[in-house]
């Protein structure tokens, strides 16, 4: 058995590849557009780890114009997880675009963030605890993750 994909269903797939790629520094793999079934697949990996993909599902508007597609509050999925080179620098770089850091690296390891569709994102510092900074040592949690 080989580990392919996980897949996460996104609402607005530019906000999702702008945090994904601009702010984690996954890279578009492949995409793939179905007229048919009205979804568009994109399928993204980290340099480090190219077999291990995260595959964005996006389905699209009804062709009558009709609302957006509503998953729910994605709660039940889980978590992804990724290692970062530093975790401070990166949960800075997401705090500029916008993106709430909900659990703070207080500890020099471990960080918490939401995608825009939802999905907690796990950030680990790789190798050791980095020694505890402000602002980030002092922050609060924000929201839930």
């Amino acid at each position: 058995m080989r580990y392919l994909h996980t897949m996460v269903r996104v609402r607005d797939l530019d906000a999702s590849l702008r945090f994904y790629c601009e702010g984690l520094g996954l890279r578009e793999v492949r995409r793939q557009d179905n007229a048919q079934g009205r979804y568009t697949l994109v399928f993204l990996a980290a340099d480090e780890t190219p077999d291990a993909e995260i595959e964005l599902t996006c389905n699209w508007p009804a062709p009558d114009g009709g609302a957006e597609q509503d998953y729910g509050s994605a709660r039940n999925f889980g978590h992804l997880a990724f290692r970062v080179d530093d975790i401070y620098a990166l949960c800075a770089k997401l705090q500029s675009m916008g993106i709430t850091i909900n659990r703070p690296p207080r500890d020099g390891h471990m960080a918490f963030v939401r995608s825009p569709d939802l999905i907690s994102i796990e950030l680990l510092q790789k190798g050791e605890h980095l020694p505890p900074r402000e602002p980030w040592a002092s922050m609060p949690n924000t929201g839930s993750w």
